[in-house]
């Protein structure tokens, strides 16, 4: 049962990134693809504070989304999603380690692993130096995860019944 309910909160998570990365694209175009870009689906990275069934979800919900998307990089599919594996692994790890009760290092990592590695990826793809576009990713993540990810954080941190549901 154990084995299911994970594969179920995985895949059902990888859906959710990947129709909420669709819906946001159609309704502002490029907005969720580009080196400054405010995915909002990278808003669900918190829920590996919460579940490990997160990380492989977040990562196939990446994958697919990349691989899917016309206008997605070659590279990209392997990059970005290794980006999100690493950045979930991380928070699921770190995940306890808080600041005044908020996980400040694992809302970082979405940024950090995303500007090295996509950062990295768009310099080859496209020039324009490595830190500038390591800037770039790293400001969109950033901004998604300190705003959209922090109220989700709270939301399911203060909603125990939900909290309880997805442990």
């Amino acid at each position: 049962m154990k084995k299911s309910r994970f594969l179920a909160f995985g895949a059902l998570i990888a859906a959710l990134y990947v129709a909420l990365t669709y819906l946001q694209n159609a309704l502002i175009p490029g907005s969720a693809t580009w080196a400054i870009q405010f995915r909002a689906s990278e808003a669900l990275c918190v829920l590996a504070l919460f579940t490990p069934a997160a990380i492989p979800g977040l990562t196939l919900g990446c994958l697919l989304f990349n691989i899917s998307f016309a206008g997605a990089l070659p590279l990209d599919f392997l990059v970005g999603s290794l980006a999100t594996l690493l950045a979930t692994a991380g928070m699921y790890a770190l995940r306890k380690v808080t600041v005044k009760g908020y996980p400040l290092l694992s809302m970082a990592l979405p940024a950090i692993t995303n500007a090295f590695l996509v950062g990295w990826e768009l310099t080859a793809y496209i020039g324009g130096g490595f830190w500038l576009n390591a800037f770039y990713v790293a400001i969109g993540e950033a901004a998604v995860l300190l705003t959209l990810g922090t109220a989700l954080y709270y939301v399911l941190n203060k909603n125990k019944p939900l909290k309880q549901f997805l442990a």
